[in-house]
């Protein structure tokens, strides 16, 4: 994780791992009186009440925007549901209650927003730092033959995502997988590819082994 920056408004602290951004412009679109890339500072927190502010953020899908409310406001709630949805050529938006583990079973992370890779080439494994763009990772983003445990009983509300050494991220919890074309997959167990390979996708068919994927996953500290 690189160096989190914050920006202090009336009733709310704003906080940007630039790591984690790769352009989505959620929030440029949303407040462009705050949010101004051409700017520097960027970010303006006083520029909007902090309940539009907070909103926006919400709306960031990478998690590289978050706040904390200085006011006594509601801090940010995981969404209802996990959800994993499979962008085209792009990465895997996912929401919920996120529980990040390295290969280990260790946690290293717990989140509400997040953009995993899964072209294989980001330099911020397991997040997405936008290089399927310059390496041309072409997906239709649609769903495969489901390799997925159904629900059944499962009523976790988090959702485990584990970083299987140079393979997939493991799904364990109750998650819905969106895909680009509307179509949907409910589980409770996965395997999704992330080396970019997978005949399958967005499921591991365990092509990363023929190609010796690396991975250089952060551990827990």
């Amino acid at each position: 994780m690189g160096k989190i920056r914050q920006y202090d408004g009336e009733g709310i602290r704003v906080t940007y791992d630039a790591e984690r951004c790769i352009h989505a412009a959620e929030c440029v679109h949303g407040l462009p009186d705050v949010f101004d890339p051409n700017r520097k500072p960027w970010i303006e927190a006083g520029a909007a009440p902090a309940e539009d502010l907070a909103a926006v953020i919400r709306r960031c899908p990478t998690g590289a925007l978050a706040y904390e409310r200085l006011d006594g406001g509601p801090e940010e709630t995981q969404a209802p549901a996990n959800e994993l949805r499979v962008v085209q050529d792009g990465p895997v938006y996912a929401t919920g209650d996120l529980i990040l583990l390295d290969a280990e079973h260790t946690e290293i992370g717990r989140d509400t927003r997040v953009a995993f890779c899964r072209c294989g080439a980001s330099e911020n494994k397991p997040y997405c730092d936008g290089r399927h763009t310059e390496t041309g990772f072409e997906d239709p983003g649609v769903i495969g033959t489901p390799t997925v445990r159904p629900p059944g009983d499962e009523d976790s509300t988090h959702l485990t995502v584990r970083l299987r050494a140079d393979g997939p991220l493991v799904l364990e919890g109750r998650f819905t997988i969106v895909a680009s074309d509307g179509g949907t997959a409910e589980g409770a167990a996965g395997a999704l590819c992330r080396c970019g390979a997978s005949k399958n996708k967005p499921f591991c068919d365990g092509t990363h082994r023929e190609i010796d994927f690396e991975a250089n996953d952060p551990t827990a500290v």
